[in-house]
C-alpha cells in the first residue's frame, strides 16, 4: 500500500503546483491560455516589483521551450517546478499517480483512489466520489486512470 508520508509529500507538492495554475491564471489576464511580456509585466508591477523590460524578457526567455514569445501553462508550470525537491512537473504528477496506483498497474482505480485518500489522510471522500473523480478523468472507459489521463488534470486546469 502506498506510504502515507510519501502521499502527504505528493499531496503538498500537488498542492504547490495548483498554487501555480492559480498564480497563472492571474497573470494570463485576458484567459487566452498564454502569458505575454505585458502580462507579467504587469502582474509583477501590481505586486510592487518594479522589472525593467530587460528582466522581463528574461524571465519569458527561461520558460518559453518553443520559442513562440510567450508562456503556455505547461511553460510556466515546467519553469516554476524544476527546483522542486521532486525535480520538475512531469517528476512530481508521477510520485503522486505511483502514491495513488496501490496494485502497481499503472492504473488508478476508484477504488485505489478510495484506499488511498481514506487512509488517514484528512479526505473526505466516499467510493461514490471516488468514482465520479475517476470518470471525470477517464478519457477511454476503461474505469481507470492512466498516467497520460492524470496529467491531463494539469491540462484541464
Amino acid at each position: 500500500m502506498a506510504q502515507s508520508s510519501s502521499l502527504s509529500a505528493e499531496t503538498e507538492s500537488l498542492s504547490q503546483v495548483l498554487g501555480l495554475i492559480e498564480t497563472f491564471k492571474a497573470f494570463d489576464s485576458d484567459n487566452d491560455g498564454k502569458i505575454t511580456a505585458a502580462e507579467l509585466g504587469g502582474i509583477l508591477g501590481s505586486l510592487g516589483y518594479n522589472p525593467l523590460e530587460q528582466d522581463v524578457r528574461a524571465m519569458m526567455e527561461q520558460g518559453d521551450a518553443n520559442k513562440d514569445g510567450l508562456l503556455s501553462i505547461e511553460e510556466f508550470l515546467e519553469m516554476n517546478t524544476r527546483n522542486m525537491e521532486f525535480g520538475g512537473l512531469e517528476n512530481v504528477l508521477k510520485n503522486a499517480f505511483e502514491a495513488l496506483d496501490v496494485d502497481g498497474d499503472e492504473a488508478v482505480t476508484a477504488e485505489e483512489l478510495y484506499e488511498v485518500m481514506g487512509d488517514g489522510m484528512g479526505f473526505e471522500l466516499s467510493l461514490e466520489d471516488c468514482q465520479g473523480i475517476i470518470a471525470s478523468i477517464d478519457t477511454d472507459g476503461d474505469g481507470a486512470v492512466s498516467f497520460e489521463d492524470f496529467k491531463l488534470i494539469v491540462n484541464s486546469l
